[in-house]
C-alpha cells in the first residue's frame, strides 16, 4: 500500500480556464509546475477540487517513482495580497462558494483566473 505523504498543494500554482463546447464544456485545471497534471470539471468549483486530488495523485506517482518532486514556481511572489470588497460582493461570493462545494479562497482564485485566461485569449 503506497504510503502517505503530507505535500503542501496549496503552494502549487493552478490555471483554470473555461472548456468551450467542442472540448465538452466546463472548467479545466493545469497545474503548469507538474507536467500533465490536470482536472476538470461542470464548475470551476468542482475543476478546482478536481484538480488538487489530481495534484495530490501526480505527486505521490512522482514520489514513488523515485524522480524529483516538482517544486511549486514562486516567481518571488508570496502569492498574497488584500483586498477590500462591498458587504453585498461578499455575501454573494460566500453563497457560491457554498454552494458550489469549494472555500471562498479556492472560489475567488477560479473567478479571477477565468477572467484572466478569457482577457488572454480574447487578446490573441
Amino acid at each position: 500500500m503506497a504510503k502517505k505523504r503530507n505535500f503542501d498543494l496549496d503552494a502549487y500554482p493552478f490555471v483554470v480556464r473555461r472548456l468551450t463546447g467542442d472540448e465538452g464544456g466546463g472548467y479545466l485545471v493545469e497545474y503548469l509546475d507538474v507536467p500533465y497534471c490536470i482536472a476538470d470539471g461542470k464548475t470551476a468549483g468542482e475543476a478546482i477540487r478536481h484538480g488538487r486530488e489530481a495534484l495530490e495523485a501526480c505527486l505521490v506517482t512522482i514520489a514513488e517513482s523515485g524522480r524529483p518532486i516538482p517544486a511549486p514556481a514562486s516567481k518571488g511572489s508570496s502569492g498574497q495580497w488584500r483586498q477590500r470588497v462591498p458587504k453585498s460582493l461578499h455575501a454573494r461570493l460566500v453563497e457560491r462558494a457554498e454552494r458550489e462545494g469549494v472555500s471562498l479562497n479556492a472560489l475567488v482564485v477560479a473567478l479571477i483566473a477565468e477572467g484572466i485566461g478569457r482577457r488572454d485569449s480574447r487578446d490573441r
